[in-house]
């Protein structure tokens, strides 16, 4: 990983204890870095009603864009498991919402492993405002 990809971890793994996961017991933080280089942190927020619950990088970006941001530049996912995660369909939509394609999404494994996608890695054909603004 980068300079950039790793700081970005850095910061994710630093708030990772402050994850509420009572009831699956999965920790899950992610950082985002918006357009003027400002990073963001997030966790998960579980709720007894899980539909309720809120996913780490939804909590980074959402935080992100109440203090101004409006592009996010850089994320990185890291979870207390030892298996690599990916962010899930609902996640993958907010990115695309507030990120280029070309956007580096770097995920980090607590066993070590790491990987790199970009946004258009994980959302191919996205549904994005351009195509509501022609109907």
């Amino acid at each position: 990983m980068d300079d950039d990809a790793d700081e970005l971890i850095r910061r994710a793994r630093e708030s990772l204890e402050r994850a509420y996961a009572p009831y699956s017991h999965f920790q899950v933080a992610a950082a985002v870095r918006d357009e003027l280089g400002r990073v963001f942190t997030g966790v998960n927020v579980e709720n007894v009603s899980y539909g309720l619950s809120m996913c780490a990088e939804r909590v980074a970006i959402f935080t992100a864009i109440a203090a101004g941001a409006r592009r996010i530049t850089a994320i990185a996912i890291t979870s207390a498991a030892a298996e690599l995660l990916s962010p899930c369909g609902a996640c993958r939509q907010v990115i695309a919402e507030f990120a280029a394609g070309d956007t580096p999404v770097h995920c980090l494994a607590s066993a070590g492993e790491a990987r790199r996608w970009t946004v258009s890695d994980l959302l191919p054909s996205g549904f994005v405002a351009s195509q509501l603004r022609n109907r």
